[in-house]
């Protein structure tokens, strides 16, 4: 169906058709962008509108902006095309090469975690390497582009400036009921936790079937709740192929396999071992001593928990420092440009990320993910997940509830699945 709205069109200093496309109506992508528009102080005109018969049919929009002055235009377009508005009348992106190193020029384009676009030559390329709160570098041969760091630009480099030739596509509401539809709600401790759970785990289980790669995001929560078990059967089973976590959850993990301790406290009588405090260093030490957690896996030294059985089940992990790691163990990254450059590399793959228990790393992770990477965040504390969201990882659903309750029934749903 296409409707014609257009009227009498109204004084106007400055003007500007968009297009918009795709599921726009039962993603509310149209409605944020008319509201964005007259919150910013412009006006619009729907000129156009062909809405999909079938909730699989994209529709289409074609909007007339107004505004009083070239300025507010301007604010209003950059806006709106982080929700895939793009304006009718294309244009090449504009280039911009570096003129010092770690920093972009003024006006440079700051890329979304959404599928990105730009124009060269009158052809539109994909962006690659999508992230949030980078820059988008073109090759020298102009045929491919790619969102880059400020730490990593390179004088010279050809980065894209201001928002023309750009267009972003919106990451659209599925039409599947699965937990990215029950779960997609705000935050709360009520959501029916047996219900999500049984989601995750099929979520788990399809992406192993398809050949996807899931990533877990862990805190030391994992340990000290006496969890770490139910992660192991996980990592034995293939439900995980990375691991992403600090130096704490490693060492808490190594000083449970080789003193039966976490934080001091013995975890099959949850009380206080003598000079129990100094167990974490100590299994610290000792990992150093072995040459790193594969050499002391080898040797027989290490030989039970979650770092165990990552070495033992080829799970690649990465371990990223912070400025209060005691140690710390060989294998953490204690420059965080590094780590975040490594994370990266290793997350390119990933299609699923399961974060539990860890604000820090989870939220740090979420900003290097695209948004088509189906996120999901259990923790304790609401915050985390709520944190998630507004830093631009919209795509996380949250699941608030302790973490040993948890992992043990999703242990018991995978099971339930592999028995089916």
């Amino acid at each position: 169906m296409s409707i014609d709205t257009e009227r009498p069109a109204d004084t106007a200093a400055a003007v500007e058709e968009v297009e918009i496309r795709g599921h726009i109506i039962d993603s509310l992508i149209l409605p944020k962008v008319l509201d964005l528009i007259t919150s910013l102080g412009g006006s619009f005109r729907i000129k156009q509108i062909a809405i999909g018969q079938a909730r699989s049919d994209p529709s289409y929009a074609l909007v007339e902006v107004q505004a009083d002055s070239d300025g507010r235009l301007a604010e209003i377009l950059r806006q709106i095309g982080d929700h895939g508005a793009v304006p009718t009348v294309f244009q090449d992106c504009h280039l911009v090469p570096a003129d010092m190193d770690a920093a972009f020029p003024e006006g440079f384009y700051s890329s979304t975690n959404q599928r990105t676009e730009v124009r060269l030559a009158g052809r539109w390329i994909e962006v690659t390497d999508q992230e949030m709160d980078c820059g988008v570098t073109v090759a020298a041969d102009r045929t491919s582009a790619r969102c880059l760091p400020m730490t990593d630009v390179r004088r010279g480099d050809l980065l894209v400036v201001g928002h023309a030739g750009v267009r972003v596509f919106p990451q659209e509401r599925t039409t599947q009921r699965h937990l990215f539809e029950f779960m997609g709600s705000s935050v709360s401790t009520e959501k029916p936790k047996g219900i999500a759970i049984r989601e995750i785990a099929g979520e788990l289980a399809r992406t192993r079937a398809a050949g996807g790669r899931t990533l877990l995001v862990g805190g030391p929560a994992i340990v000290h709740t006496g969890s770490a078990g139910h992660i192991c059967q996980m990592i034995r089973d293939g439900y995980i192929d990375l691991l992403f976590a600090g130096n704490a959850l490693a060492t808490h993990d190594i000083e449970q396999s080789l003193f039966g301790t976490s934080l001091g406290v013995h975890m099959s009588q949850g009380t206080a071992a003598e000079a129990g405090h100094e167990h974490h260093l100590r299994a610290i030490n000792r990992i150093r001593r072995a040459g790193g957690i594969a050499s002391a896996v080898e040797r027989g030294v290490l030989t039970s928990g979650i770092m165990y059985e990552c070495v033992r089940n080829r799970v690649d992990f990465l371990l990223a420092g912070s400025i209060r790691d005691d140690g710390p163990l060989p294998e953490v990254i204690t420059d965080v440009l590094e780590a975040q450059r490594q994370m990266r590399e290793r997350i390119r793959d990933v299609t699923f990320a399961l974060m539990i228990a860890t604000a820090l790393h989870s939220i740090a992770v979420g900003n290097l993910l695209p948004a088509w990477v189906k996120v999901v965040c259990v923790d304790i504390n609401p915050s985390t997940v709520i944190k998630l969201g507004d830093r631009g990882s919209f795509q996380t659903v949250g699941l608030v509830t302790d973490v040993e309750p948890f992992l043990r029934a999703l242990v018991q749903e995978l099971q339930a699945i592999e028995q089916a």
